[in-house]
């Protein structure tokens, strides 16, 4: 990224929040890069506190100076039909896995479906948390997330079921990174629970423990403290509740894998 004040390459510019230009570090100020809407550093504002800014090597964080949002949380326009598109993505995925034995064209499309919602719920949920801190976060499909996904629409027994993630846009601090990592994988922990205390109380062929027991595998997989995965941010942040965390996801798949036999 180059510097529109001096064309210098730029690995991490600055938003300049008047003029909504990027910068590099010496042209960041809208001082020194002439900005076009200076006049308006002048009007009064409110005190902030400054924020400890820190670097996240992982798909979900950049640091940029935040966005202003009008509202807490929205879906734009384009979220909303790249939401739609990989929920499509990954109810096709959800055809092909190892409960399609089942011959009722019916409960192969509540499983793919819930299975897509188990999806959504864990990005919803990181966007959620993101936006509660003020930060600018959306849903975008990925091209390599996309063709692996699609490559998973054949029926083989390895799926890699990722076609996109959320994006995180603003200052950041190491609680902030954690709170937002943490939060996908506690929804899909909630939601394991729930499917596996109505598989003890009703009986359906199986197909809540298998809700469950999906809705358990994405929350032991982004928990693994490794690389960019949500388990690494959380285990910076707090050792203590990514043990909790992964503790409860592993029982959970225990427990519901002995429900489904």
């Amino acid at each position: 990224m180059k510097c529109e004040k001096c064309a210098e390459d730029t690995f991490l510019p600055f938003r300049c929040q008047y003029c909504g230009g990027l910068f590099c570090s010496q042209h960041r100020l809208p001082e020194n890069h002439q900005c076009t809407r200076i006049e308006q550093t002048r009007a009064p504002r409110e005190e902030t506190q400054p924020v400890n800014v820190e670097q996240a090597s992982n798909r979900h964080t950049f640091v940029f100076p935040p966005r202003v949002q009008k509202r807490l949380f929205r879906f734009s326009r384009k979220e909303i039909t790249h939401l739609f598109l990989a929920a499509l993505l990954v109810v096709g995925v959800g055809f092909t896995l190892p409960y399609m034995v089942y011959t009722d064209y019916t409960i192969l499309a509540l499983l793919s479906t819930a299975f897509a919602g188990s999806f959504l719920a864990h990005e919803i949920a990181h966007k959620f948390m993101a936006q509660k801190y003020g930060l600018w976060a959306e849903f975008r499909l990925t091209l390599m997330g996309v063709i692996l996904t699609s490559l998973s629409l054949l029926p083989t027994y390895f799926k890699i079921i990722g076609p996109g993630a959320v994006t995180v846009n603003g200052t950041v601090s190491r609680q902030t990174i954690g709170k937002t990592a943490i939060i996908g994988p506690t929804a899909n922990i909630m939601l394991a629970a729930a499917f596996c205390t109505l598989a003890l109380l009703l009986t359906y062929n199986q197909v809540f423990p298998l809700i469950a027991f999906y809705n358990v595998l994405i929350a032991v997989f982004n928990l693994i403290p490794l690389g960019g995965l949500h388990g690494n941010k959380i285990l910076i942040w707090d050792k203590k509740i990514w043990a909790v965390a992964f503790t409860a996801s592993i029982a959970l798949a225990v427990f519901a894998y002995q429900l489904l036999f």
